[in-house]
């Protein structure tokens, strides 16, 4: 892809992500989940926005995962098991501008079994 078509779709995931974040916010008891994926990995955190704080991470380098559906159902797996640590069983999922589908979905879909309320 030429530069001017990356540049394009950058801008668009951008906007969606700003709309997205106009409308959800995360507390203590009730985090934002914001999932970001780039070709190699996946990364997610629960975020507290009132004291702009990160409650919880991981990081699909450290497991040695893949960006793949099934490397997001072992980080999702990874991830309900800290928030189950932190007595968080409700959070509020930021898809982070991506579209709902793959990996995204897969992230979701497994943290939901796993015990999680989105």
């Amino acid at each position: 892809m030429t530069s001017k078509v990356l540049k394009r779709k950058l801008a668009l995931r951008i906007k969606r992500k700003r709309r997205i974040r106009g409308k959800i916010s995360g507390i203590a008891t009730t985090p934002r989940v914001s999932i970001f994926k780039s070709n190699r990995t996946i990364y997610v955190q629960a975020i507290d926005d009132v004291t702009a704080t990160t409650i919880a991470a991981a990081d699909g380098r450290k497991l040695g995962i893949k960006a793949n559906k099934d490397g997001a159902v072992v980080l999702a797996k990874e991830f309900a098991n800290v928030l189950k640590a932190r007595n968080i069983d409700t959070a509020i999922f930021d898809r982070n501008g991506y579209l709902y589908h793959g990996v995204v979905a897969a992230f979701a879909d497994a943290l939901r079994e796993n015990g999680i309320k989105l």
